[in-house]
């Protein structure tokens, strides 16, 4: 079994963090600035993902103490859907990605995937088996949660 070594820091996104439960990666999910930044003291981190706003970092204040201190962490942006201002303000930050806060889970997950230079994993909604498709690479991540079939090709580092 593969363990991962990539450590995500998601900040303010708890009620989208459950799209990235199959992703071969550690996610650190926090709701606060302060809890985020104690985290960054006491975790490796190699990506960061927030909301621009957050309780006690409004104005994306959390991101730009993350842009300035360890500038090359990947790092992805929440917006409001349509707010101009914050995503002119993300990008102004260097931000590796910025993402409407109403993203559905399938292309959220495909940008975290793209960032972190992961395959991107399949969901298929009926087994496979029972309407004869093909089976999985032999040394393919495979996870079956709700009668859905998740198949993950691993980078060749994993094998």
């Amino acid at each position: 079994m593969f363990i991962s070594e990539t450590n995500v820091l998601a900040v303010g996104i708890r009620d989208k963090s459950s799209a990235l439960q199959e992703l071969p990666i550690r996610l650190l999910v926090m709701d606060t600035t302060v809890e985020a930044l104690f985290c960054l003291r006491e975790e490796k981190i190699h990506t960061v993902i927030s909301r621009w706003e957050l309780v006690d970092g409004p104005a994306g204040e959390f991101l730009k103490r993350i842009r300035e201190a360890k500038p090359a962490i990947p790092t992805i942006a929440f917006v409001k859907p349509g707010n101009d201002k914050q995503e002119i303000a993300a990008r102004g930050l260097g931000v590796s990605i910025v993402l409407s806060e109403d993203i559905d889970d399938d292309h959220f997950r495909e940008a975290v995937c793209q960032l972190l230079g992961l395959e991107a994993i399949t969901c298929i909604k009926e087994n496979p088996r029972s309407e004869g498709a093909g089976l999985p690479e032999e040394n393919a991540e495979l996870s079956v949660r709700n009668n859905a079939v998740l198949i993950s090709s691993p980078p060749s580092s994993w094998v």
